[in-house]
């Protein structure tokens, strides 16, 4: 389905197209889109236990984005927990905190998506 989509977008020019497989934390991970690179976002109000309760999309994914790190200070949300709880899953996950709101994060995010769009382009 993505290849086909990719055709009918007439995307043979593009250096990169994002396909968004919506679902819960168990079902995206159990199919293969083609993509050559995943990431996966998780919020900070969902808890910091969820490498533990969906070990699968966190094993698959290269790159974790903890999204809505500006409202860390109203929720049980522990970042180094799960960082160390997904690093267990996958040893070679990117691991990056971001807020929309405030920016922070956000430049470190889209410079490693440059720098792999650059490699695979090569």
């Amino acid at each position: 389905m993505t290849e086909h989509g990719l055709k009918e977008l007439q995307a043979q020019d593009l250096d990169l197209a994002i396909l968004e497989n919506v679902g819960n934390l168990v079902y995206p991970a159990e199919f293969d889109t083609g993509a050559v690179k995943n990431a996966m976002i998780l919020s900070v109000p969902e808890g910091h236990d969820k490498p533990l309760k969906y070990p699968l999309i966190f094993t698959v994914c290269d790159a974790l984005i903890i999204k809505k790190i500006n409202v860390l200070p109203y929720f049980d949300f522990d970042m180094e927990k799960v960082k160390e709880y997904a690093l267990m899953r996958n040893p070679k996950l990117k691991i990056f905190p971001i807020s929309a709101k405030t920016g922070e994060g956000v430049d470190t995010w889209t410079q490693w998506l440059y720098e792999e769009v650059t490699e695979w382009n090569r």
